[in-house]
């Protein structure tokens, strides 16, 4: 008898709550019709709109504006976030209502990982951080300050070569070579010399990358006396502003780590990414690596030095760059902004304090702006204006507005010059036999959007580094 009385109990408690949750979702719809809030999926009590967010966040966000529209109203938990995924959209929001948006949320990563928001990312938008977007813009990096990097850009890239030329025939794990020749390069123009103990160094960056990714994060950063010693050489020209008097706001320890973090993430992290995708792009596409290799060896053969000139004249390949920006943009969704006041979205309300994300990847794959979305076909740039400075909302890899990458050119630069030699010194093929539509191509988020399993390739030397320089 309790048996059946505890069965009845049960399938009562079960039914009550199926009735409370059918209120909960009717509740929802109905809110949806009478309101002025942008479109959304149903949500529960307390989660909000989390149940929905699985798997990597630029492709869930995407599939959900296919259901839901271009402009999205989430709740996730308590932070009401607008989800923005077409050009249109992401035109009036960054660039039509730019300053309304130009604040960024206060994340429990942002506060511990940049030295309470001293650094360009995560500051506060406001005199302090025009100050470090001036800094950044001219002198940072500014086309002057780019080109004269050349040399050490050159040179470490040149050391790369010469470690491949000695490994020639054997698996390399590309991933971890590129990873590091970025992170020298960034090292020698932040400090004037190549960070010490560079592996833990790198890790650290990869993990605080991953979990200010996932906004999950309660101890950042565990070996922050470690950090702290490796950047106790500062970068000169910040130091140079500060003793001459021309910033309207001092820039402390504090403030001056944060910076060189961002140059550090800016710089190395998102370069990487992009080489090894634009690589692994080029493994799947014989006919593109084919072409962009002929036109390489026609521009660099017989030349004892190659400079910046010589990797202009490389059309071809700022095709593929930019082709691989498209479809892998480095974060995939652009860092969150937040709403400093009440304003109307394409006939929407957005309430003061609504987060904002942008979904670079999927505009990137919008087949109403891009004909075969999914194909990676370098010559559709060929013959149009289309560029990632920011102006082209179909197309923003480093975002829009005044919140945009800063470091862009320095990134550009360095991806362009990297997949130029190792295409120009070496043929590659793939490990294990594999044929190039075999290569996996899974994603993994982790504030950059990443190759879940390394890319490992075999070099065949095609000219060695003393018989072009």
């Amino acid at each position: 008898m309790m048996d059946i009385m505890n069965f009845f109990s049960h399938v009562c408690i079960f039914i009550l709550f199926l009735f409370m949750l059918l209120k909960v979702i009717d509740k929802s719809k109905t809110q949806k019709s009478n309101s002025k809030l942008p479109p959304g999926p149903w949500k529960l009590p307390f989660l909000g709109h989390l149940h929905h967010m699985g798997g990597l966040p630029h492709h869930t966000l995407r599939d959900l504006a296919k259901k839901h529209g271009p402009l999205m109203l989430l709740q996730l938990g308590e932070v009401p976030t607008l989800i923005v995924s077409s050009p249109r959209v992401a035109k009036e929001v960054l660039k039509v209502h730019d300053t309304v948006f130009a604040d960024r949320p206060a994340l429990l990563a942002a506060k511990t990982g940049t030295y309470n928001f001293t650094d360009i990312i995560f500051s506060p938008f406001g005199k302090y951080w025009r100050q470090l977007r001036k800094i950044c813009f001219q002198e940072l990096f500014s086309v002057k300050k780019v080109q004269l990097m050349w040399s050490i850009r050159d040179e470490e890239v040149s050391n790369l070569i010469e470690k491949i030329y000695s490994m020639a025939g054997s698996p390399l794990n590309m991933s971890e070579m590129v990873n590091s020749v970025s992170n020298d390069i960034i090292s020698r123009a932040a400090f004037g010399k190549k960070c010490k103990d560079k592996e833990a160094f790198l890790s650290l960056m990869h993990e605080s990358m991953s979990l200010a990714g996932g906004f999950d994060l309660a101890d950042l950063y565990p070996s922050k006396k470690f950090l702290h010693g490796i950047i106790e050489d500062v970068v000169d020209v910040i130091l140079r502003l500060n003793e001459d008097n021309e910033l309207a706001i001092p820039m402390e320890n504090d403030n001056i780590k944060a910076v060189i973090q961002n140059i550090f993430i800016a710089g190395s992290d998102t370069s990487s990414t992009a080489i090894i995708w634009g690589l692994s792009e080029l493994m799947r596409n014989p006919r593109v690596m084919e072409k962009a290799q002929t036109e390489i060896r026609k521009v660099f053969d017989g030349k004892e030095t190659i400079n910046q000139s010589d990797i202009n004249e490389l059309k071809y390949l700022n095709l593929v760059v930019r082709e691989t920006l498209r479809l892998h943009p480095p974060t995939g969704i652009i860092p969150p902004r937040e709403c400093r006041e009440t304003c109307e979205i394409d006939g929407y309300e957005i309430p003061k304090g609504t987060r904002l994300i942008v979904n670079a990847w999927a505009m990137g794959r919008d087949p109403e702006y891009w004909s075969n979305p999914e194909r990676f076909e370098p010559e559709r740039f060929q013959d149009v204006s289309i560029d990632y400075k920011g102006t082209d909302f179909e197309y923003i890899p480093f975002g829009a507005g005044r919140r945009m990458c800063p470091g862009l050119l320095l990134g550009v630069a360095n991806v362009e010059l990297l997949l130029a030699k190792l295409l120009y010194h070496f043929d590659w093929k793939l490990t294990d036999g594999l044929a190039p539509e075999e290569l996996d191509m899974t994603e993994v988020f982790g504030g950059v959007v990443v190759r879940k399993v390394d890319l490992k390739l075999i070099p065949a030397i095609y000219r060695p580094l003393a018989a072009q320089t």
